[in-house]
C-alpha cells in the first residue's frame, strides 16, 4: 500500500555582510549573506524540512544540529542530498517541491534555473518537478527592512508501507 503525503518547511536567517550570500547552492550576487551554522541556505533548509515532515521525521535541527561542529559551513545541498538518501531506504519517492523564497532587495528571477538544477541533481527528481517562485515582503517585517530572508516549502511524496 502506498499514500501521498505532504509536509510543510520554512527556515530563515539573518543577512550580514562579509558572507556569501547561497540559496539552492547557487552563490548570488549580494554584499550580504545568510548568518548560519552551516553554509545557511534557506532554500535548502526549508526544502529539508518539507521532505522530512511529507516522512515522517523529526526537523533539520535534529538531524543536523546547530551545536554539533561536524555541521560547521556544512555544504546544504549535499545535505539536501542526504536527507532523500536517508527517506528513500523507508520507501519513501520525492514526487514534488514547491517553495517560496522572499527577500525584499535582492533579485533571484536571474538564479532560478541554476538553482532548480542543482535541486534536481540533489534530490534526483526531475528539474520539472521543482518550483521556486522569488517574492518581496513589499517593505514589512525583518525581510522587507532587509535584515532577513525567509522561504516556505512543501514536499509531495509517496510513502509506501
Amino acid at each position: 500500500m502506498s499514500i501521498n503525503i505532504s509536509g510543510i518547511g520554512y527556515d530563515s536567517h539573518k543577512l550580514v555582510k562579509g558572507k556569501a550570500l547561497i540559496i539552492g547552492g547557487v552563490i548570488i550576487e549580494s554584499e550580504f549573506g545568510l548568518l548560519a551554522h552551516s553554509d545557511g541556505d534557506v532554500l535548502c533548509h526549508a526544502l529539508i524540512d518539507a521532505i522530512l515532515g511529507a516522512s515522517g521525521k523529526d526537523d533539520i535541527g535534529t538531524l543536523f544540529p546547530d551545536t554539533d561542529e561536524k555541521w560547521k559551513n556544512a555544504d546544504s545541498i549535499k545535505m539536501l542530498s542526504h536527507v532523500v538518501d536517508l527517506v528513500k531506504n523507508e520507501n519513501v519517492e520525492l514526487l514534488f517541491l514547491d517553495s517560496v523564497v522572499i527577500m525584499e532587495n535582492i533579485k533571484l528571477r536571474p538564479y532560478i534555473d541554476e538553482i532548480k538544477e542543482n535541486i534536481a541533481k540533489a534530490t534526483g527528481i526531475d528539474v520539472n518537478r521543482i518550483n521556486i517562485k522569488a517574492k518581496t515582503n513589499e517593505k514589512m517585517g525583518f525581510v522587507g527592512r532587509n535584515e532577513g530572508v525567509a522561504v516556505m516549502a512543501i514536499a509531495n511524496v509517496k510513502r509506501s508501507f
